[in-house]
């Protein structure tokens, strides 16, 4: 980035200005999170979708870029921003994203790297034969209409009470695992086809399924609360969203919202942004929509779990109850949600975050009790050749970024040209001379996910602590993953 011609204002050892006469039409000025070793990896690109959303009618200041930030469609990835529904706020499908709710879980065990190791092999191999990795990846459930429509509304009640995991997931995961205002009527036929055949299932993109060790505990009674307690510990994350159904919703309204913006006489920045009052019929029918597809994707890593469990039993003759394999927590990335912020008195906001984090602090009633005191974890995945880590939410991040913190370490290279530096069969051996096993459903995609192609999580992750916004906890490798 050329910082001669876009005048970033530093404001603390972490945090960056966009000023509001950057651009023409900004309502508030942008702020982006990131070290002086970080912001010169910011595009120009990501600055100018950053004051086209801060043109947005009804947004409240200021527009947030995490440390993980870039280019996306219409908002850039890692962007947060509020909107206040009593002074004509907008929602924007670009602003959510196509794969809504893209999010990632954390499972530990009470393995330890030298039971799984012997074994890795065998079990990514069974790992992948459940994943249905890969473009246009299926399941092997296929639901029905009435079945559909139930996971829409219910997400991850529906498929526990249907023999997909355990009562008490439900606790650890971000809404419970179910949006509330999830209308299945608002969902068009095409879109529900597109997703009968996808429950359960990774995709492809940066989706994962990843088999990890711990190689560092930062709080170990912090951790221990959460289920990690000591190195060498296995758990497993899951990366994926809602598939089809998600990506056909985003479509359809992206669509119908090139002319509900004109009705509404809302100049637009970016045609990509295009957007209805959240108060509107119109910005209703989405936000439901939208919602129907944020409970498919927790509903998806759910069954994901339960298939993870099974392969789990399968391959080391144990019950899963005796390996542990619990819950952690599920969080999503691509979503606009109504949360509380201000005082005297709190005021409801429609908090957009799309390749964001939710990150509540400690005391928030949204948690689960088990971490309330805590704060909300906060699971930040690496690419499949880097690390994660697991983090906690805090007070500042609700005060500072509308409860907000990064998602993973973001891109820095394109697809495309990932594609034409790497190699994905010589990548995959790479990879297993690291010790990390990998199957995929195909080299290129292996190709495009390759870590040069991202920034470095660690100073991602120190950007975001050093802000205050959330703090680490634990960090995880892989040794083996299923890569869509």
């Amino acid at each position: 980035m050329d910082q001669r011609h876009f005048p970033l204002r530093q404001i603390s050892p972490t945090i960056w200005e966009l000023p509001l006469g950057f651009k023409k039409g900004m309502r508030v000025p942008g702020k982006i999170i990131a070290t002086k070793k970080l912001i010169p990896q910011v595009e120009s690109e990501v600055l100018e979708q950053l004051a086209n959303t801060a043109a947005l009618p009804g947004v409240v200041e200021p527009v947030w870029a995490m440390p993980d930030t870039h280019v996306g469609y219409g908002a850039p990835v890692g962007a947060v921003f509020a909107t206040d529904p009593d002074q004509n706020g907008v929602i924007s499908p670009g602003a959510v994203g196509f794969d809504i709710n893209c999010g990632i879980r954390l499972i530990t065990t009470k393995l330890e790297e030298k039971e799984v190791k012997p074994k890795i092999e065998q079990l990514v191999d069974q790992l992948f034969s459940i994943a249905g990795a890969g473009v246009g990846g299926r399941s092997n459930l296929k639901l029905n209409q009435k079945e559909i429509e139930a996971v829409a509304n219910q997400g991850v009640k529906w498929v526990i009470d249907h023999g997909f995991g355990r009562e008490e997931d439900r606790l650890f995961c971000e809404e419970s695992g179910q949006m509330s205002n999830a209308k299945p009527k608002d969902v068009s036929s095409f879109a529900f086809e597109r997703g009968k055949r996808q429950l359960g299932s990774l995709g492809s993109g940066n989706h994962y399924l990843e088999v990890q060790k711990v190689i560092e505990i930062f709080d170990p009674a912090k951790a221990k609360t959460l289920g990690v307690f000591k190195k060498d510990q296995i758990a497993i994350m899951i990366h994926c969203g809602s598939r089809g159904f998600g990506h056909q919703i985003a479509t359809d309204y992206l669509q119908k919202f090139g002319s509900v913006a004109q009705k509404y006489r809302i100049k637009l920045a970016d045609r990509q942004l295009a957007c209805a009052p959240i108060n509107s019929k119109e910005g209703q029918a989405y936000f439901s929509a939208m919602a129907c597809a944020a409970n498919y994707a927790f509903a998806n890593r759910q069954v994901l779990t339960a298939k993870i469990r099974q392969v789990f039993e399968k391959v080391f003759k144990k019950s899963d109850q005796e390996m542990g394999l619990d819950l952690i927590y599920d969080v999503a990335h691509n979503i606009a949600k109504l949360e509380a912020y201000f005082s005297n008195p709190k005021k409801q906001l429609l908090v957009h975050r799309k390749g964001a984090t939710r990150a509540f602090g400690p005391g928030n009633s949204a948690l689960p009790e088990k971490y309330r005191r805590l704060g909300q974890p906060v699971l930040i995945g690496g690419s499949m050749e880097t690390f994660s880590y697991l983090m906690l939410g805090t007070k500042k991040a609700e005060e500072l970024t509308f409860s907000s913190t990064c998602h993973g370490s973001g891109r820095t290279m394109s697809r495309s040209m990932a594609k034409k530096m790497v190699q994905g069969r010589i990548l995959e051996q790479e990879l297993k001379n690291k010790g990390i096993y990998i199957r995929t459903a195909s080299y290129a995609g292996l190709a495009e996910e390759a870590g040069i192609a991202y920034k470095n999580i660690d100073d991602v992750v120190d950007a975001v602590s050093k802000t205050g916004i959330c703090l680490p906890i634990a960090k995880l490798a892989p040794i083996g993953n299923v890569k869509g």
